[in-house]
């Protein structure tokens, strides 16, 4: 049977010693930590920031998308429909059919005021 020395009182004091190093520096580097994130480039700020902006983005992204679908309806309108193309040409070219008669009605100048403005 082997029986093991007493290491004495000077190996547990240096454990002790070893254990308080040991603690001081984890609750340094677990207070270095908690600095960076509330003060880092990359703190919590940044990332309540940037995950607003995420779900801002999601919002454009889903009206960007019906916007697409809409869009795409009138691309198959305007390609398959006569009377949405003839609509169209009426409203923003001008065009008539033939035998119609065009009333153009321009704006009247306000009572009071004379043709000549600006004197």
């Amino acid at each position: 049977m082997i029986i093991k020395q007493n290491r004495g009182r000077q190996w547990l004091d240096w454990r002790r010693r070893a254990l308080v190093i040991v603690e001081v520096a984890g609750g340094g580097v677990c207070l270095w930590l908690l600095v960076a994130l509330w003060v880092g480039d990359m703190g919590l700020p940044r990332y309540m920031a940037m995950r607003d902006h995420a779900a801002q983005l999601d919002q454009e992204i889903l009206a960007l998308k019906k916007e697409n679908s809409q869009l795409r309806g009138e691309i198959g309108r305007l390609q398959h429909d006569p009377a949405k193309i003839e609509q169209l040409a009426r409203e923003r070219l001008g065009y008539v059919r033939k035998g119609e008669q065009v009333y153009q009605i321009s704006p009247e100048s306000a009572p009071g005021r004379s043709g000549q403005e600006g004197r």
